[in-house]
């Protein structure tokens, strides 16, 4: 796999650590980065003092130029401030990496999301993954797997004899239910087509492919001292520790300028490789209405422009935490240009959320070392975009 061409920094704005560098386009110059930076501000700054959020980074992908900005503290104890290679946990952004990984082993001929799960682990085979199809794990409806790994559970031959036991609530392709130990599954599966461990392909492969740099599934002792220190909703200190699943699931840690890249590379600003590539725009594919959500491979889509009440609605506990019937599109809708696509993720001490329109070449990555309300952050990055989105149609 070929890296991704990466093009000279232009800029470094060191108050705010904002950093920006031309793939194309010329909207961006257009607009100003004080436009930018005004629009973020607004929308970001009163979030800190209204959630007690010690610090946060932002990553902006308009038309070819990336900014970053930065915000707070990476902790409270030490006042470090938050800078542009500081370590945030994403959470379930995480599942996005696991879908492209899936998506590329389908694309290079290791599998087929067509297929069922047990044809890849026979130790499920003659169990109720004879009937789910690594499609089915990969949009949350494989019919009824709960939200997180079952307690006791804490190595691998007892994840398998759960799975071999479980009996689905629901046909597959019936329900979505939100569920970890779905998309962990097919990120097992994936990464066994490959015949290489989970993690090693997405710090050996994918991420270096992005133009990644500062990304991790396990951070190396020598990138602690960037890690930011997570706080809970009770501003208690806290760090993830994952556990079985947790690297496919939640596992990853990245910055705001990484996941911009990232962020790029889907909106095809950017070009990681051919067969890359073309899983990404298959991660795209919608396979399930649930509401006014479109459920694509992990990602979340909508048709764009959106309002926020249906922004809200698709990223809501109802949507995220009870089992919700889907309607299954026949023929899948192929990947759309005028689309909302989105992703939140969070631990106990982290939020995040990834947004982008690929027909404006608009995106963003909002992170904060303290998981507050997705309301929020949706609310925030809609506010961003609609205004970006707004001032690039008067330049024009």
């Amino acid at each position: 796999m070929r890296k991704m061409r990466l093009q000279p920094v232009v800029g470094l704005v060191i108050v705010l650590g904002v950093m920006g560098s031309w793939t194309g386009g010329s909207h961006a110059a257009d607009i100003g980065e004080a436009r930018v930076k005004g629009a973020v501000d607004k929308a970001i700054r009163p979030l800190l003092p209204q959630f007690s959020i010690p610090g946060m980074a932002v990553g902006i992908a308009i038309d070819g130029k990336r900014y970053v900005y930065d915000y707070g503290v990476m902790s409270t104890e030490t006042e470090k401030p938050v800078t542009g290679d500081t370590l945030f946990e994403i959470g379930s952004v995480s599942k996005t990496f696991t879908a492209t990984l899936a998506a590329y082993a389908a694309v290079d001929g290791k599998l087929s999301l067509s297929d069922s799960a047990s044809n890849y682990l026979p130790d499920l085979r003659g169990s109720a993954f004879d009937k789910v199809s690594l499609l089915n794990l990969g949009t949350h409806t494989p019919g009824g797997l709960p939200l997180q790994v079952p307690d006791g559970i804490t190595n691998d031959d007892q994840l398998m004899a759960y799975f071999k036991a479980w009996k689905p609530s629901y046909a597959p392709g019936t329900y979505r239910t939100y569920s970890n130990p779905s998309i962990g599954l097919l990120g097992v599966i994936a990464a066994n087509s490959m015949k290489a461990d989970f993690g090693s392909l997405l710090e050996g492969q994918l991420f270096p492919a992005f133009g990644m740099t500062h990304s991790y599934v396990e951070v190396p002792s020598a990138a602690m001292t960037t890690y930011a220190q997570g706080y809970t909703k009770q501003d208690k200190p806290v760090r993830m520790n994952p556990g079985v699943l947790g690297p496919e699931a939640y596992g990853v840690r990245s910055t705001a300028a990484d996941m911009i890249r990232f962020v790029e590379a889907n909106m095809q600003v950017t070009d990681p490789g051919e067969k890359l590539r073309q899983a990404i725009a298959n991660t795209h594919t919608g396979y399930f209405k649930v509401g006014g959500m479109t459920q694509d491979l992990i990602w979340e889509q909508y048709p764009y422009p959106v309002d926020l009440k249906t922004l809200l609605a698709g990223n809501s506990t109802k949507t995220s935490l009870q089992a919700n019937p889907v309607t299954e599109i026949v023929p899948p809708l192929q990947p759309q240009e005028a689309a909302w696509i989105n992703k939140t993720g969070s631990t106990n001490g982290f939020g995040a959320y990834v947004a982008f329109v690929p027909a404006k070449r608009l995106g963003i990555v909002i992170l904060a070392n303290k998981n507050y309300p997705i309301e929020a952050r949706v609310t925030a990055a809609h506010r961003i975009l609609t205004e970006l989105d707004r001032n690039l149609a008067s330049a024009n």
